[in-house]
């Protein structure tokens, strides 16, 4: 996998993240940088992190099943990537209304938060070990690709309100589909 193929997995990884940034941003009467930080760090953070334990869990598998590692990784990403365009498309009937505006950080939440949206991200490290990816490498950029997301979903959440919320998890949903289709196609033609 490529610096290219990389970047666009960690765009769609950090979709999850980024419509939780924006959420945050949105209870926010204006910005704190220091907030931002921490939000874009714990979710910058548990990205990097869950693909490096689903690498060393599908590491410890991978020779048994060798022969369909590819089959395995098409269905993982296509699967989370209809479920973000599923739950995209469930919020955008539902109402979103704000309980407090300038809650404080609660960091039990956030960490909540963050490994929920990262959950994807280890399933993808699982495909990562069938393909023989970098994983220092690919953990680096998903979780700057993250941290950068989130920071920036948190001012775009705090400007535009929820607008761009449904569109992201679309976009995060076909990027994985497109990935995952990609990565069948090269196994069976290339």
């Amino acid at each position: 996998m490529n610096l290219a193929e990389l970047l666009f997995l960690g765009v769609g990884l950090a979709m999850d993240a980024f419509a939780v940034s924006v959420c945050k941003g949105l209870a926010m009467r204006k910005v704190h940088m220091g907030q931002c930080f921490v939000i874009a760090l714990f979710f910058g953070g548990f990205q990097a992190l869950m693909p490096v334990l689903g690498y060393f869990l599908g590491s410890a598998f991978a020779e048994k099943i060798q022969s369909v590692d590819h089959w395995i990784a098409f269905i993982l990403l296509c699967y989370i990537g209809a479920k973000m365009i599923a739950d995209a498309i469930k919020e955008r009937r539902e109402e979103f209304k704000v309980e407090e505006m300038d809650p404080p950080l609660d960091f039990k939440e956030l960490f909540i938060m963050a490994v929920a949206t990262s959950i994807d991200a280890l399933a993808v490290g699982v495909t990562f070990s069938f393909l023989y990816v970098d994983i220092t490498l690919a953990a680096l950029v998903i979780g700057v690709v993250t941290f950068v997301i989130s920071g920036a979903g948190v001012f775009i959440g705090n400007v535009f309100g929820v607008k761009y919320k449904t569109g992201a998890q679309l976009a995060g949903g076909v990027i994985l589909i497109f990935l995952g289709a990609r990565i069948l196609l090269s196994h069976l033609f290339g």
